[in-house]
């Protein structure tokens, strides 16, 4: 290769084209940003979302450039080229980064000298200026030189200093043979403090892309029985991972990785008839009509996530005469749910979501008539609540929809907390009979007692229940004050126990439950409570 300005190594390049296909823009325009022999830059800023090809096509480019430096090294090296790569996700903190970083540069440049401590920046740049601008080389002054150090996932680095980019940025001014390349996600604005550094945007891969990277020759699948041609089984490779694409791509194969994942395990199902011979490989219409089921279920791809665990059968004998047979009788007894809430919400909890429930679907003025000791007296019967109201207010005849049905009204957090103190003397009768003698002492009667009783049940508890369940989006914040923050709330803000503040605790403030009849009924038959006992239809 005659040395000439401008001039890249086409092999090199041609190489790493086939190996990494639609990104042949993307490497020349990296490969004449870093080569001596080309437009090398100081700095370069490399960008791109997960699975883009950044780290992998950098790697290799430098290694290849690298591995040509130390070929052409005889008789008369052509150029000086090394590279040395630090990944963020390995070092713990700023100083680990620092003397990882010498580390590294020492290994690429067979370092024989001793390496002192990088406590910070300043000493990172001493030992770098002695290693890279003082170091002794043998050869022609005139030979090109360039020491290329990326940092990779540098925008993840941990205890990170606010100057670290900036500073990392400035060795280029102080080595003038150093490129100092940063591998990253979304650059800021004015990320290193410099007047236009190059940027190299690495987009995600499109449709067409996908299938061309997987239609590669590596990538093909073997070839399918019942007589089928090589030819046959890549065209019904790249049909089928277009297929995939159209229906997996968005929510379970964003990225190349994993759309080779959810491609690898649905090729067996797919082509489950042509191995079986009820379909041969061009009918690809037949095909994918036949495994629809698994284009639109992503659960295939994961099923240890979404899947319930089966439920288990013990075999019980019965009794029997000595003469006769004994017949086995099955019992089932089935396992919860992961994702059910009585499995995962505190007993104080599923009380206040229970109450909630009740407080969101029954009107105001059935209050006292459903939970006031008042009006039931000390215990409470079953059922007591729904009959009394039929009683009273009988149900209309032009209603065909059950209120449990409808959509769920505001009501205010006092009142909730109310009915979740009726609630916890029908959970837990002893509880709730103590109170109500407690404060029947006072001489003020039933309604005293009553609402002493209600007033005793109301613990610690009860914020850090509601903080969860405001968290979780259970229960919505729909009206009063601080309202208009319950969103940024809730995500992590300043109150304690899950994101409610001072204003959200407001008992005037209104609230709406989020979730449905089945859910709810699920989480009352787990505390022993039904809550259609407690509905007025």
């Amino acid at each position: 290769m005659a040395n000439t300005l401008f001039e890249l190594p086409d092999e090199l390049i041609a190489s790493l084209v086939e190996n990494f296909p639609c990104r042949d823009v993307l490497i020349k325009a990296l490969a004449t940003l870093l080569y001596p022999r080309a437009a090398p830059c100081r700095n370069l800023v490399i960008h791109g979302t997960e699975a883009t090809g950044k780290t992998a096509i950098t790697t290799a480019l430098l290694q290849a450039f690298t591995e040509h430096s130390s070929a052409s090294s005889s008789p008369a090296p052509s150029i000086y080229f090394s590279h040395a790569i630090v990944k963020s996700a390995e070092c713990v903190t700023a100083r680990h980064l620092y003397e990882r970083t010498v580390g590294l540069v020492a290994d690429a440049l067979k370092w024989d000298g001793a390496t002192g401590r990088c406590e910070n920046i300043a000493a990172l740049t001493v030992e770098l200026t002695k290693m890279l601008k003082y170091a002794e080389k043998e050869g022609d002054d005139k030979t090109p030189r360039r020491f290329v150090l990326v940092f990779d996932g540098i925008d993840r680095q941990r205890e990170a200093p606010a100057t670290l980019l900036p500073a990392l940025a400035r060795l280029a001014e102080i080595i003038p043979n150093l490129t100092t390349v940063f591998i990253l996600t979304a650059p800021a604005p004015s990320l290193l403090r410099l007047s236009s550094p190059p940027h190299l945007y690495f987009p995600p891969y499109t449709k067409a892309q996908y299938v061309a990277v997987l239609s590669r020759a590596p990538e093909l699948p073997a070839p399918l029985p019942n007589t089928t041609t090589p030819q046959e089984t890549a065209d019904l490779w790249a049909r089928f991972v277009a297929a995939v694409h159209d229906s997996l791509a968005r929510p379970a194969s964003r990225t190349l990785p994993r759309l080779r994942r959810a491609c690898l395990a649905l090729w067996p199902r797919f082509t489950a008839p042509v191995a079986a011979g009820t379909h041969r490989a061009r009918e690809f219409s037949k095909l994918l009509v036949a495994a629809r089921g698994y284009f639109q279920d992503e659960s295939v791809l994961e099923p240890g996530i979404l899947s319930r665990r089966p439920p288990t059968t013990t075999t019980t004998p019965t009794p029997s005469q000595p003469n006769t047979p004994t017949k086995p009788t099955s019992v089932n007894h089935s396992t919860p749910s992961s994702t059910d809430l009585s499995a995962l919400l505190p007993p104080t909890a599923r009380l206040l979501l229970i109450a909630a429930y009740l407080t969101s679907h029954n009107a105001p003025r059935h209050d006292v008539t459903l939970f006031s000791t008042w009006h039931q007296g000390r215990g409470r019967r079953r059922g007591g609540g729904s009959s009394a109201v039929r009683t009273r207010h009988p149900r209309s005849k032009h209603r065909k929809i059950a209120r449990k049905l409808l959509g769920p009204g505001a009501f205010v957090l006092e009142r909730m907390v109310a009915v979740y103190a009726a609630l916890v003397r029908e959970h837990d009768p002893h509880r709730g009979s103590e109170d109500d003698n407690n404060g029947g002492n006072n001489g003020n009667g039933g309604s005293n007692g009553g609402a002493k009783g209600a007033a005793a049940t109301v613990d610690a508890d009860v914020g850090m229940a509601l903080a969860t369940l405001a968290s979780l989006r259970l229960l919505v914040r729909v009206g009063g004050a601080g309202a208009s923050t319950f969103s940024s709330a809730t995500g992590g803000g300043s109150g304690g126990g899950g994101g409610l503040g001072g204003a959200d605790m407001d008992r005037g403030g209104k609230w709406r439950v989020n979730i449905g009849w089945e859910v709810v009924r699920g989480v009352g038959r787990s505390m022993g409570i039904e809550v259609e006992e407690w509905l007025v239809e």
